[in-house]
């Protein structure tokens, strides 16, 4: 993947009002210290990150941060290592370092490590400043904008944590040309999701270009990173505590969360979960008559071109995934409630989905 050094990165704004910042996307962001350096505020800086991205792009981030009194805290790489016990040995470092409530923490890698980080920067001192630099196409078109932070316990997924908003996000694509295919793969499921949700004419140029974002060609690549950004942006502005329409950007998690969980974080990636899921929301709709074949069919197609898993991996017990479904935080007074859609593009909340359709789908889907 190329794209020229010179060219404006993409910068996209997500509007809290005094609490705005901006999402800059493209090549060679980590070096250009002029853009984000302003956004520490303070005179600390801790860079979280893993042992997989700091030894290919901590000396990026340490030529930014000449002049500060910063120190690094690493985690091993994986989603099986977002837990509280690496939020304390964080906020350990936080204060080994005598961070003030004018320092900042900077979030070097993927979803794991800006979750981490970002919780662990909304509880040091009650919140202090945060800055996510993305390492993953997942991060960068999913968890990286809007402020969710947290860690995971063994009865589920992202049980526990904040919102807290960066102050800035830097995604530097340049990071993508040392990603793995299959993190790379997983990325492209959140850029799926976002035209399921609610951007037919997105879904359709992602149909037309899903021989480019293979191939990881830049100019395709970024520009679907700024219209999942962009869409994003929109509804954290709007809903920025998940009242209403920001659960929809939920689609297929509830299925994805408990897969992930069941295979104990070591057999599904995020976005693998995600893809697999919002095939099965998409089965659930069509099984309630809300949506056509020809709408599932499509996002199976999509999906298989971009090579994301779609069926259930062997082995996991249908009566457990849907245990885990039930602690999902979207639920209601002890009923289900799931992102589901009319079609592509169309997504919606369902309040009380009866648990017998959940079981036939995933038992269909195990088979």
């Amino acid at each position: 993947m190329t794209i020229p050094s010179h060219a404006p990165p993409r910068t996209i704004d997500v509007a809290l009002g005094e609490r705005s910042y901006p999402v800059w996307i493209g090549p060679g962001l980590l070096r250009d210290r002029a853009r984000w350096r302003a956004a520490l505020r303070g005179r600390h800086a801790l860079v979280i990150s893993n042992t997989t991205v700091a030894p290919l792009y901590l000396d990026r981030v340490a030529e930014g941060l000449d002049g500060l009194q910063w120190s690094s805290f690493l985690i091993d790489d994986g989603e099986s290592h977002k837990t509280f016990a690496n939020v304390g040995r964080a906020l350990e470092a936080l204060a080994q370092l005598g961070a003030t409530r004018d320092a900042c923490v900077v979030a070097l890698g993927g979803g794991v490590v800006g979750d981490l980080a970002g919780f662990s920067a909304a509880c040091w001192m009650r919140g202090i400043d945060f800055i996510q630099m993305p390492t993953t196409l997942l991060s960068m078109v999913d968890s990286s904008v809007g402020g969710k932070t947290g860690v995971n316990l063994p009865a589920g997924k992202n049980l526990v944590g904040a919102f807290h908003q960066p102050r800035a996000v830097v995604a530097d694509t340049d990071t993508l040309a040392t990603l793995p295919e299959r993190e790379y793969r997983a990325g492209l499921a959140e850029v799926v999701k976002g035209a399921a949700i609610g951007d037919p004419a997105f879904f359709a140029w992602l149909e037309a270009n899903a021989a480019a974002l293979n191939a990881r060609e830049a100019a395709p690549l970024i520009e679907a990173i700024a219209r999942k950004v962009q869409y994003k942006a929109g509804v954290v502005a709007r809903d920025e505590t998940e009242q209403g329409e920001r659960a929809l950007l939920n689609l297929g998690h509830t299925f994805g969360h408990a897969l992930e969980t069941a295979g104990k974080y070591q057999v599904l990636l995020h976005g693998e979960g995600v893809a697999v899921g919002m095939l099965l929301a998409a089965r659930l709709s069509e099984r309630l008559g809300m949506s056509a074949a020809a709408d599932t069919q499509r996002l199976h197609r999509l999906l298989d071109a971009v090579g994301l898993p779609t069926s259930i991996p062997a082995g996991m017990d249908p009566e457990q995934l849907l245990a885990l479904m039930r602690l999902d935080k979207k639920n209601l007074a002890g009923t289900l409630r799931l992102i589901l859609w009319r079609g592509v593009g169309r997504a919606e909340i369902i309040s009380g989905v009866n648990e017998t359709d959940v079981m036939a789908v995933l038992r269909a889907a195990t088979r």
